[in-house]
């Protein structure tokens, strides 16, 4: 084995920089603390009074029938009840199963961390979690996992051999990814994963889109627009500490793992510059979710990703 093959082996077996299967399995034990039903905390996230309250599992009309004591009063059916002259109610039954769809951004954006683990490994696991506490839940679980150049798409279903299925594609693509790729073309665009979301996601489904947002415009705003009309969604914003502190950084060294060039932004007009495209990226899942009420679990790359999880939803 050359120097280059070992190091290449040594950084796949750093957990902090790439995921494992068994990592992800794993973690089935450690998602409790935490759930995506419409009973929130009082200090969860998603129970703040400027996002959409989530709807839970949808309501299937069964039958027609007189009152019964003991009966909701807000079931009641006036028109029936005035038309027959005896009290009536509609009777619902609460669907068994809920579309919970997970997408999750395995691209080269991603594969960065000054500290603790990269992006994408955080991204993984929070999808992890999600994936085996939607299955605990009885719900259906699905989603897609895409990179810079192409997407899988795996349909909703409950069974714990779907949720692995889905966590194997996910180390896939994460194993996929090398610091060389950096300058390379890209042919799928968070746009256009967007677009492909759109067309398979349907109605009355929870979303939660795993991202840094990176390469974010208009037309996404657009489809996510389109895509909260008749779906609930969540923004899991995943970040490094580093992309906070470098709008105020004078001189930095950036290395893609081989190669290293100092950048200076001395200049003011450069510095400006920079500064604003970092505030701007940094803001934009908030801009985003306040429009569309959509909520935002924020998540850096230092602290256990379980923890995040927790304080995100209130425990």
């Amino acid at each position: 084995m050359n120097a280059t093959n070992a190091k290449n082996k040594a950084s796949r077996d750093d957990p902090n920089i790439y995921t494992s299967l068994d990592s992800l399995r794993r973690l089935q034990f450690k998602a409790q603390g935490f759930s995506f039903t419409p009973k929130q905390p009082i200090n969860s996230i998603l129970a703040g009074k400027n996002v959409s309250k989530l709807r839970g599992r949808g309501l299937n009309f069964e039958e027609m029938r007189q009152y019964h004591i003991g009966d909701d009063i807000r079931t009641m059916d006036w028109k029936v009840t005035v038309r027959t002259g005896k009290p009536h109610v509609k009777v619902y039954t609460e669907e068994r199963e809920r579309n919970v769809f997970l997408l999750v951004d395995q691209r080269q954006s991603m594969f960065f961390g000054s500290k603790g683990k990269m992006k994408s490994v955080i991204a993984a696991e929070i999808a992890a979690l999600a994936a085996w506490k939607v299955l605990e839940g009885s719900d259906r679980v699905g989603g897609i996992i895409f990179n810079d150049d192409k997407s899988v798409t795996m349909p909703a279903k409950r069974s714990k051999h779907q949720v692995i299925q889905f966590l194997s594609e996910v180390t896939r693509q994460n194993q996929l990814l090398k610091s060389g790729d950096v300058g390379k073309e890209h042919h799928l665009s968070l746009e256009g994963m967007l677009e492909q979301l759109k067309r398979v996601i349907g109605h009355d489904a929870l979303i939660m889109f795993i991202t840094d947002g990176y390469g974010w415009n208009d037309k996404c705003n657009e489809y996510i627009k389109t895509i909260t009309q008749h779906n609930e969604m969540i923004f899991c914003h995943v970040s490094d500490p580093l992309e906070h502190e470098l709008a105020t950084m004078q001189q930095m060294v950036i290395s893609d793992g081989d190669m290293q060039i100092e950048v200076s932004s001395q200049k003011p007009e450069l510095q400006k510059k920079f500064q604003q495209d970092v505030i701007d990226k940094l803001e934009l899942f908030a801009k985003v979710a306040g429009k569309y009420r959509i909520p935002v679990l924020p998540f850096d790359t230092v602290t256990d990703t379980v923890k995040q999880m927790r304080k995100g939803l209130g425990l």
